[in-house]
């Protein structure tokens, strides 16, 4: 069965400037940056029968294309951070989207999102990493504002591993048609 997720990519350019972030942060696990998404909707592992309709129902939605801004760093677990991610200035177009995709999802019966949707673009998991460097970390390194356009959405299969990836991209549809 595949693990399967949707996602907007990240242009080239952005992972260039997400991965000079990467260093400086013992015992972190930074995420390559061929890697980098936002994931809109996590669906797990499904039979091929259900992807195939979940497939063909996304090849439906009609949307246009948006711009995203990341804004800042930020981690996820404020007692016991687990992952540093890039935040991404959550916008009309982009909640449209994700809803229309979540609604498709629950329409095939799917397992509901076990998290709320907050866009972003993990970094690295740093689960081992001194909460004291974290700190540091995060108060020295700053991510300066970056924009890009959105042309499309992708559906995305992982393999059971550690911290996720290699990321394969299924499908996609394009926004805008």
């Amino acid at each position: 069965m595949p693990r399967l997720f949707s996602a907007l990519e990240i242009p080239f350019h952005v992972g260039r400037s997400l991965a000079s972030l990467q260093g400086g942060l013992a015992g972190a696990r930074w995420v390559e940056p061929e890697n980098y998404h936002i994931t809109l909707r996590f669906f797990g592992d499904i039979e091929p029968r259900i992807a195939d309709e979940l497939a063909d129902s996304l090849g439906r939605i009609e949307r246009k294309s948006f711009d995203l801004r990341l804004t800042n760093l930020d981690v996820f677990g404020r007692k016991q951070p687990r992952l540093l991610y890039a935040r991404v200035e959550a916008n009309r177009e982009l909640l449209l989207l994700q809803g229309e995709i979540d609604r498709r999802a629950k329409s095939l019966k799917l397992a509901k999102d076990r998290v709320k949707f907050l866009p972003h673009i993990s970094i690295a998991r740093v689960e081992k990493v001194n909460l004291a460097e974290l700190l540091f970390y995060l108060t020295t390194r700053t991510l300066k504002p970056l924009s890009f356009t959105v042309h499309r959405f992708v559906l995305m299969s992982s393999k059971t591993s550690i911290g996720g990836g290699p990321y394969l991209v299924e499908n996609y549809w394009p926004l805008g048609r």
